[in-house]
């Protein structure tokens, strides 16, 4: 029985979800797990789109476990779907994986290199890995596992008795608009909101929602795809089947035909638009969400709701349609062309908690962006003040929410940093330095000489993902090279305001060695150089006169105009070299 079972009064989205899924289950099957699930297919780099498929319910599912219901958390591995293209920048591929598509991906070889027995396999374990990192609890089932074992076989068998129910369903979507002329497919998606049609336009070119429906077929409607028993693809037409014998015949393009009981065979698959409502009858699931390519007026996602109801009596889960992710900087990730960011390629640069908070924050028909780029020093710098709110007690309710289920799941809490310094300091830091830890360490126990830092344990992870971030993110000529000697050209050129500026400036290193200290320091010099008290508001032209002096520093530290925030790179820089280099 549950411990709680009373609506909660959080204002965030996954509570409301939690809300409808406690409510639909209990209407359903009193007493029984609440289901949830998600669908990912192996077929290439699993992409931080694909990761709200699972998060989303994910979140849902860990609000009503800590209600005290018992859940399960699907994800269904669609390994047992066709392998559709030799996906670009995937590290020991080449074109000659082409000759097996139209295999099983657990069929595929794995990339050359790999350690895994075959496609499918190297690529789940890169997401279960990921998502062990993010605290994501699930049952996983392969659906080459499923097939095989013949664990749907009275599904399949019902669902060829019954062709002609699903035709017909499907066929409603199939006839043209006497008016347009036009599918009313693609006359429904003309009318979706353009950046809709870009999104839907770009998820239909991958996986299982470009798959056909099973009709054109030489001898009716088949909802059933063996694979050939010659060549192991799905390049067959199934040409008849005897509802009394489950006798079945297909033909391949390769020349094989084959006649096989389907009461016995297990070489073959449900069309997605068909295996998708089976699977919610067969696993009773409550809750599921879709992309925006399954959601659109006759897709997958709204036939499943015919077929569910009026082919397996069964019901429709709820199903919130998700939008787009994106990455700073790039186009609209896919998981057919390699080269997109995975949540293990953003686990490397951020923590778990703040990736959790980017889908938690946003309600799923809300499409967010993941920063790659200088973008993430700011997400942090927010991320950072939300958690002062939370301390402080100045938090708003759904904020608090996020932020609740960013940090901890109903098990517990995740692995988060001791002392999360800056990320923008980390990244300046681990800059400057190369990751040499001995200077790092010098460097941070600087930062605040009321508590200094003793380890660098104390600011790991996120030191680790700062350093990765600049490591692996930040282009080579954009990274920040000290000078080793003066600019004797440009210190020899300054005029005396120039030179008197930087008098200031050394002249109250020793007393204002901390990050406070120097940010008061860097800002207070032209203050005072304009007459005014260090404390001083700026006004537009003392603005004018900041920009300019942090130029000058710049280019006699750095040899650029812009750099890492002054006050970090003074410090990291030391004492004694700053003098060698600024020293008129």
């Amino acid at each position: 029985m549950p411990i709680v079972a009373q609506s909660s009064t959080e204002t965030d989205w996954v509570s409301r979800f939690a809300d409808e899924v406690i409510a639909e289950s209990e209407r359903r099957a009193p007493g029984k797990p609440v289901v949830v699930a998600s669908g990912l297919s192996p077929s290439g780099p699993i992409h931080l789109g694909n990761l709200r498929e699972v998060m989303t319910p994910h979140l849902v599912a860990d609000e009503v476990r800590r209600r005290g219901y018992e859940v399960r958390h699907l994800i269904s591995w669609d390994d047992y779907d066709r392998y559709r293209k030799v996906p670009g920048g995937v590290a020991g591929v080449d074109e000659s994986w082409a000759e097996h598509i139209g295999k099983p991906l657990t069929s595929v070889p794995a990339p050359a290199g790999s350690p895994h027995p075959n496609w499918s396999e190297h690529f789940k374990s890169a997401m279960t890995a990921s998502l062990a990192e993010l605290g994501v609890e699930f049952d996983g089932i392969s659906q080459t596992a499923q097939y095989t074992s013949g664990a749907y076989r009275e599904q399949i068998l019902h669902a060829m008795r019954h062709r002609g129910e699903i035709d017909a369903i499907l066929d409603r979507y199939r006839t043209k608009d006497k008016a347009t002329g036009q599918p009313k497919k693609a006359q429904a998606k003309q009318q979706q909101k353009p950046v809709e049609d870009a999104e839907l336009e770009a998820a239909e070119g991958s996986g299982a929602a470009a798959e056909d429906d099973g009709s054109g077929g030489a001898g009716g409607y088949y909802p059933y795809k063996p694979y050939c028993g010659s060549c192991g693809k799905d390049l067959t037409t199934v040409t008849a089947y005897d509802d009394e014998t489950t006798e079945l015949t297909y033909s391949c393009v390769c020349g094989f035909t084959e006649t096989v009981k389907l009461s016995e065979f297990d070489r073959g698959k449900l069309v997605w638009k068909v295996d998708w409502p089976m699977r919610w009858a067969y696993e009773g699931v409550v809750f599921e969400p879709s992309g925006v390519d399954h959601s659109s007026p006759g897709s997958s996602f709204v036939v499943g709701g015919q077929i569910v109801r009026e082919v397996f009596d069964g019901v429709q889960p709820i199903g919130p349609m998700y939008a787009f992710v994106g990455i700073s900087g790039m186009a609209k990730m896919s998981s057919s062309r390699g080269g997109v960011p995975t949540p293990a390629d953003a686990l490397k640069i951020m923590e778990a908690p703040l990736l959790r908070w980017l889908y938690a924050r946003r309600r799923p028909n809300q499409s967010f962006k993941i920063a790659f780029d200088q973008e993430i020093q700011r997400l942090y710098d927010e991320w950072d003040k939300l958690e002062a709110k939370v301390a402080d007690g100045s938090v708003l309710p759904a904020d608090a929410a996020a932020h609740s289920r960013a940090v901890r799941t109903a098990g517990g809490e995740l692995p988060r940093t001791p002392r999360p310094l800056p990320y923008r300091t980390l990244a300046s830091v681990a800059d400057i330095t190369g990751g040499q830890e001995e200077q790092t360490l010098r460097i941070l126990s600087e930062l605040d000489p009321a508590d200094p830092l003793t380890s660098l344990d104390a600011v790991r992870p996120r030191l680790d993902r700062a350093e990765s971030w600049i490591s692996t993110q930040v282009p080579a000529d954009q990274r920040t090279v000290v000078r080793t000697e003066p600019d004797a050209e440009l210190l020899g050129s300054l005029d005396e305001q120039g030179r008197e500026s930087l008098r200031l400036l050394l002249e109250g290193l020793d007393s204002h060695w901390s990050l406070d200290g120097l940010t008061t320091l860097v800002y207070g010099v032209p203050k005072v150089m304009a007459g005014l008290d260090p404390q001083a508001k700026p006004t537009p032209e003392l603005k004018t006169a900041q920009r300019t002096f942090f130029a000058l520093l710049y280019r006699l530290l750095v040899g650029r105009d812009t750099g890492p925030r002054l006050p970090t790179l003074l410090l990291a820089v030391g004492a004694d070299r700053v003098r060698a280099l600024l020293a008129a």
